[in-house]
Parts: structure tokens; C-alpha cells; sequence
């Protein structure tokens, strides 16, 4: 007989079943095969995708780092996956067997206590943006899933015997579902930016299929007898009908907005507005002189009066005339002027209505901050240059009305108005007057400012025109910029080579020549023309070839012909050892590019010289002289000579160890200058210099060294590792950030709002109070 056909089979709420019993345990093992089958198939599914979308990722990374990053990340990833995938079903399949029994283990054990909650602390910027991803989707998919989740909690009740079940201890709800897949993705040594887009796939993958396991596990405890006559109405047209009472009237294109905005209930604007509620308390509202109030009765401002106010105040500064050049203490004016922007806009509303609101719609309050806040950021952001603070922070009223436009601004990267901002403070990041003589920078900034002030109504689309624009504009540059830097990096590497070459070639033939004393003129050859020699024959041929092995014997055989030749035997070695050394010596002497005739007299020097070295009587015109010796001629510029007598000891010793200040290994700015990577900017400033800014461009695989170049390719200096550090830690140095300002801005905001003394920008004096 079926078993839903069965009354005896049939369990209500007021049938409460024995945790203990056989039926409890056959019920369960359903659930935990249709769960066990189901996640099984979708986690593996998301895996699947993982490697394309980190490849699409990788193909266009900015640079080579974040390219190796990402294929790293996929490696990882292959190499870890079943490892994440056992941890997560493990722990899902364990949830659903303790469930019946809740006082001897709770699966939510270290989970939130209910979807969404936030833990008001300052974390670190990954675990930030980990918790704001995770609670993102529990949100999201609570929401969306509550008629189905509810009915699987109730029916879960039933067969535990009367223990309530929530979203929070289902372990099949979203929210143990989540947290189990981020404590499983502890497995992976990868950093964030890879596991937020492995989180995005189980988003789209496991957690947007639930509703069909949910159809699954309430088909078969109905079909078992458990609550088959369970109905209740759909609570999402509730939902989305008290969000439209809350919100503010609007007209046909900003009510879609919104709905659409209203589709993803756990983005970042949601997370945000908890932490401004937690701040504000209940029942408060703006008041009319930008303090927190009691919200007092009456109609609370459209959308459209405040994208009209914000209008007005927006031809208020674009009418004012351009822009002028920014002056030290304007970014202390702007600053005041965007704590006072809540008060100007509601007198603006009075002044359009007739009669002033004290007051705005939450949601519409929650935006007005967090502009606010993101915008004081940018004033206080010392990665940007002062004149680009000033700039960007014009942007404050068309950014405000473009969040209340499309509420989705703050949580998609990808939004257009997102992205110029990121684009802009990218582009600001390396600009000083030096680098930007030309002001082509400072021009195409000011003009895309301009734009929005002037043109920004309620089109979005103006957002991805000038990002466009501005892409190109910052493509063109980059080209530019590379092929000065390439040549920069390219002369570098040749010096170093060039001097590498040098040091070898000093070393080789001070060890021969050791602590003998040589004749001025066979020294001469040596340290001069031969020398040279041995340089042009190891940047052609390298240490390992024919040439500079033979080149290296000419030393011994050259040094060797200098000891005196006092017994017939030594006279007779000597005479066959000369024929040799000619024939070197003329090679080499013609590879460092020494004239015929110059030849010719140094060989001529050296005939006479061995001449005297095997006994035979010379005129007083022959004596050789070195006053004016051959070996001693001008030798190209492209290889100037290595060693001097005088110096050639100091300067072998000292050859490998020119950082001469001294930098604790373990201190912190050592650490930092070893974890730099070729695109990192810093800024520089220098005792008697102007501040510059400097990307780094190319560490020397030679001597270490880094280079740094401005945002036209042209280097500006290179320092040796220790310099750098030294640099660090006198604040004559500083590494600016290499993530995106909006990225940086909304850590910075949740990070002040989790303060228990913070303050929101909303909540400071409006224009007409006592600031100071």
C-alpha cells in the first residue's frame, strides 16, 4: 500500500515522532540520499566551471603577476578539489545525521545565528569581504527560497521529534550550506580573489538549484506521511509589495530600478544598511540640520524630488565655471562641503516642495551616507595626488544620484559608474606635474568631471561612454609608456651585464696575478686591453665558451713569460711560449678595437722587452718606456677600462658588496620590499626633492636591484634592496595601494562603522552649525 494513501502513515505537528525511533531514521536516510545525490551533482558542477572562469579571468589580467596569479589559483584548485568537495558533503551528510538529536550536537555549530547576521568588528580586508560575499547569497537565497525552505523546516520539526528547525540549523538551508563550502574551501591555499570567484559558482551552481531539492525532500515526506496537506500563500508578493510601501513613490523607470535591486536582497547595500541601522538604533530619521531624530509624521521625499534637488545642486557647481587648479586647502573645503550635502539637499526639497521634509526614506538615507562616506574616503585617500582629490570629489552629487538611480552600484564591480571611479583613481595614482608636463592627465580628468557635472540627468549609460573614453585614452598612454619603459629596462640590463662582465674580468686576472709584481708594461696589457678583451668575450660568447676559456690562458701564459729566463732551459720554453702570445695578443687587441699601427707598437714594445728577457744586449734607444706605452691608449667609450692599479684590490673586494647600509632582515620593511611585484607604485619624498611618484618596473635577476619608472615609462631611480628598505623605514618611501579605491573605500566604511565611536558621514553637522 502507498504510503501516503496510509492515515495511520500520516504524522501532523501535534504528532511528534520519537527521534529514536526506526521511522525517524528511515526519513532521515531519505533526506540524506536525496541531499547526499543532489549537492553531490551541483558541487561538482561548479568545480567543473572553476577553471574556465579563472582562465577568462587570467587571459584578461592586467599584467603578467595577476595572469600567473590566476593560473596558479587553477592549479590549485585541481590539485585540492576533491579534498573541498569530501570536507563539504562530509559535513552535510554529518549536519543531517545529527539533526534529530540537537542537545548533543548542533550543526550549526560556529554558524550565525540567524541569515545575514553581521558581527559589528574590524576584520581583516579578505575575512571582510569573504563574510560580505557569504552573507550576500544566505541572504539572497532565504529570500528567495522561503515558501519551499519553510516547508522542508516544518516538515523537519515534525520527524525530529518537535525540535524547531529554522534556516539557521537546516542543514540544507542556505546559510549551513554556505558555511559549510567556507569552511571546506580551508583546503585551498589560494587567496581571495580566487575563492570569491569559486563562491560565486557555488552561488550559481549548488545554492541557485535549491528549490529543487527542496521539491525533492517535500515530494518524498509528503508521499511518507508527513504533513501531505501542508499549504501556506507565497510570501514574495508580500515581501515585495512592503518593499515598495517602504521605499520611496517613484516614477516607471526608477520603480524598475529598484525591483530589480530588490531582486538581490543580500548585496552589499543590504549588508551596509544593517550596519547603519545597528549604529542608528530604531525609530530615527535625518533632521532637518543633518542630525539623527525621532522620524515624526509627514510625506517622505520621492525619488524624483530628490534626484531633482540633487539636479539643481549639481547646475549650481557645474554653472560655476570650470574647474579651477586645485589649491592646498580645497580639499579642507570639499570635505565640509560633503559632510553638509544632506542638509543643502533637503532645504533644496523645501525649496522645490514648498515646505522642508525633516526627514528621508531609510533606504534613501542609507545611500546619501554611504556617497557621503565613499567620497570622504577619496579626501582622505593619500594614494591620490592632492590636485586629484580635488577633482574626483566634484563627483560626489552625480555619484549620489547614480546610486539612487540603480541600487546596485555599490555591489557589482562591474557596474560602469564603479568601474570609471576605479579607472580614474587607477590613472591618478602614478600622476605629479613631472610625469604630466604636459597636463594630458590632468586635462582628460578634469573633462570627464566636467561631463558629469554638466550632462548626467538620469542616463546611465553616460558612465560606460566615458569609461570607454577613458580606456582608450589609458590604452594609447600605456603603449607609449611600455616601449619608453622596455628601453629603460633594456639600457639597465645592459649596464649591469656590461658592469657584471667588468667585475668577472677584474677578479680573473687579479687571482693570476695574485701578490707578484709585473712589469708597468705587461700590467698595462692586462688591465687595460686585455681586460676588455675578456668583457667583449663574455657578453658575446659567455663564461662557458672556447674564447673566454683561451682568452684566460693568455693570463697565465702572458704572466708566466715575465719570470726570469736564467737557465737555457727556461730561455728555450720562453721562445716557443712567444709565438703564442703574439698571435692572442694581436686577436684581442683587434676585438677591443685597437688600430693596426697601435698594434704594431705595443707588439714592437714587447719584442724589445723579451728581448731583454732572454740576455740579449739592447741600444740605449730600445730600452722600452712606459710613460706613453701602447697598451695605454684611449679604448672605446662602450668599454671603458676596469681596474687601475692603484684600485684594483679595493674594488674586487667590494665588487659584491656595495649595499653597505644595514637593514634588520626581519624588520617589517624588509619584508615589504621583498614582497614587491613590477607594477607596484610608491611615492617618493626625498630630503631636497619634490615628492614623485614611481612605479616599479623591473627587478635586475643580476644584481637585485629595483627600478622605478613614472606612468610615462622614463625611470626615475633604482635602488638596491637594503636602499629601499632604509627608504621604508625613514618614511622617505611609501607603497601606495595596489587595489581598487572602491574596494579600499567600502572596507574602510564597514571597518568605521564596526567602530563602537564611529560616525557616519550622515550624522555630522549640517551646513550652519558649529563644526570646528
Amino acid at each position: 500500500m502507498n504510503e501516503a494513501s496510509d492515515p495511520s502513515r500520516v504524522v501532523n505537528l501535534s504528532q511528534r515522532l520519537d527521534p529514536s525511533s526506526e521511522r525517524v531514521g528511515e526519513l532521515m536516510n531519505a533526506v540524506r540520499s536525496i541531499a547526499g545525490k543532489r549537492l553531490q551533482q551541483w558541487i561538482g558542477n561548479a568545480f567543473e566551471h572553476v577553471d574556465d572562469a579563472l582562465f577568462d579571468i587570467a587571459e584578461r589580467a592586467e599584467n603578467n603577476a595577476a595572469q600567473t596569479h590566476y593560473f596558479d589559483g587553477m592549479r590549485e584548485v585541481r590539485k585540492r578539489r576533491p579534498a573541498v568537495e569530501r570536507s563539504f558533503l562530509g559535513a552535510i551528510n554529518r549536519n543531517l545525521g545529527e539533526l534529530a538529536h540537537p542537545l548533543q550536537s548542533s550543526p550549526s555549530n560556529g554558524m550565525p545565528a540567524s541569515p545575514g547576521t553581521i558581527e559589528l568588528t574590524l576584520v581583516a580586508d579578505n575575512e571582510l569581504e569573504e563574510s560580505l560575499a557569504i552573507t550576500s547569497m544566505i541572504s539572497k537565497h532565504d529570500s528567495r527560497l522561503s515558501n519551499d525552505l519553510f516547508a522542508v523546516n516544518q516538515r523537519l520539526s515534525v520527524i525530529c521529534g518537535g525540535h524547531k528547525i529554522e534556516n539557521a540549523s537546516n542543514p540544507v538551508a542556505p546559510t549551513i550550506l554556505t558555511q559549510a563550502f567556507r569552511q571546506a574551501l580551508h583546503e585551498l591555499t589560494a587567496d581571495m580573489r580566487v575563492k570569491l570567484i569559486i563562491y560565486k559558482l557555488f552561488d550559481r551552481y549548488v545554492l541557485s538549484s535549491l528549490e529543487e531539492l527542496y521539491h525533492e525532500i517535500n515530494t518524498e515526506l509528503a508521499r511518507a506521511g508527513v504533513l501531505p496537506q501542508l499549504r501556506h500563500e507565497s510570501l514574495r508578493g508580500g515581501n515585495a509589495k512592503a518593499k515598495a510601501a517602504s521605499g520611496s513613490p517613484m516614477d516607471g523607470t526608477s520603480a524598475a530600478i529598484a525591483d530589480e535591486a530588490g531582486e538581490i536582497p543580500g548585496d552589499l547595500l543590504q549588508t551596509l544598511h544593517a550596519l547603519f541601522s545597528a549604529r542608528r538604533g530604531p525609530a530615527v530619521g535625518l533632521g532637518g540640520d543633518g542630525g539623527m531624530h525621532a522620524i515624526p509624521s509627514g510625506p517622505l521625499p520621492s525619488a524624483n524630488e530628490l534626484l531633482g534637488a540633487l539636479s539643481v545642486l549639481q547646475s549650481q557647481i557645474a554653472s560655476a565655471g570650470p574647474l579651477p587648479y586645485a589649491r592646498p586647502d580645497d580639499a579642507v573645503e570639499l570635505s565640509r562641503e560633503v559632510l553638509q550635502l544632506k542638509g543643502q539637499l533637503l532645504t533644496q526639497i523645501g525649496a522645490l516642495r514648498g515646505e522642508r521634509p525633516s526627514h528621508v526614506a531609510t533606504i534613501d538615507e542609507d545611500t546619501i551616507d554611504l556617497v557621503g562616506m565613499l567620497f570622504e574616503f577619496i579626501l582622505e585617500d593619500r594614494n591620490l595626488p592632492a590636485a586629484m582629490q580635488v577633482m574626483l570629489a566634484r563627483l560626489q552629487i552625480p555619484y549620489l544620484k547614480a546610486a539612487i538611480l540603480d541600487r546596485k552600484l555599490f555591489a557589482h564591480r562591474q557596474h560602469p559608474a564603479r568601474r570609471l571611479l576605479d579607472c580614474l583613481a587607477e590613472q591618478a595614482k602614478g600622476w605629479s606635474e613631472e610625469s604630466d608636463r604636459d597636463r594630458r592627465l590632468h586635462e582628460k580628468v578634469k573633462w570627464i568631471v566636467d561631463q558629469l557635472l554638466h550632462d548626467f540627468d538620469d542616463d546611465m549609460g553616460i558612465f560606460e561612454r566615458l569609461l570607454v573614453d577613458l580606456q582608450q585614452f589609458q590604452d594609447i598612454n600605456k603603449r607609449r609608456s611600455e616601449v619608453a619603459e622596455q628601453r629603460v629596462a633594456e639600457s639597465t640590463r645592459g649596464r649591469e651585464k656590461l658592469e657584471q662582465a667588468r667585475r668577472r674580468a677584474a677578479r680573473e686576472i687579479l687571482d693570476r696575478i695574485g701578490g707578484q709584481k709585473l712589469p708597468p708594461l705587461v700590467h698595462g696589457v692586462l688591465a687595460r686591453a686585455w681586460a676588455n678583451h675578456l668583457v667583449l668575450t663574455l657578453l658575446r660568447q659567455g663564461e662557458t665558451s672556447p674564447e673566454f676559456k683561451s682568452a684566460l690562458r693568455f693570463i697565465d701564459d702572458f704572466i708566466a713569460s715575465t719570470r726570469p729566463a736564467t737557465t737555457p732551459e727556461s730561455r728555450q720554453a720562453l721562445r716557443q711560449m712567444l709565438p703564442g702570445i703574439e698571435r692572442a695578443l694581436r686577436q684581442g687587441l683587434t676585438n677591443v678595437a685597437f688600430q693596426e699601427q697601435d698594434i704594431e707598437r705595443l707588439l714592437s714594445q714587447l719584442h724589445t722587452y723579451y728581448r731583454q728577457q732572454l740576455g740579449e744586449t739592447l741600444d740605449t734607444a730600445e730600452v722600452v718606456t712606459v710613460d706613453e706605452d701602447a697598451a695605454m691608449l684611449a679604448i672605446p667609450d662602450s668599454i671603458q677600462p676596469v681596474i687601475d692599479s692603484d684600485t684594483a684590490a679595493t674594488a674586487a673586494d667590494n665588487a659584491d658588496d656595495e649595499e653597505v647600509v644595514e637593514v634588520p632582515l626581519d624588520s617589517p620593511e624588509w619584508h615589504q620590499v621583498q614582497a614587491l611585484q613590477p607594477g607596484t607604485w610608491l611615492e617618493f619624498c626625498l630630503a631636497d626633492e619634490e615628492m614623485t611618484r614611481a612605479k616599479l618596473s623591473w627587478i635586475s635577476p643580476m644584481s637585485g636591484r629595483y627600478l622605478f619608472v613614472n606612468r610615462r615609462g622614463l625611470k626615475v631611480a633604482d635602488y638596491a634592496p637594503r636602499e629601499l628598505a632604509v627608504l621604508l623605514t625613514d618614511g622617505q618611501a611609501r607603497v601606495l595601494a595596489a587595489n581598487a579605491l572602491f574596494d579600499r573605500a567600502m572596507s574602510a566604511i564597514v571597518g568605521k562603522l564596526s567602530q563602537p565611536d564611529a560616525t557616519p558621514a550622515a550624522e555630522a553637522p549640517a551646513k550652519g552649525t558649529d563644526t570646528e
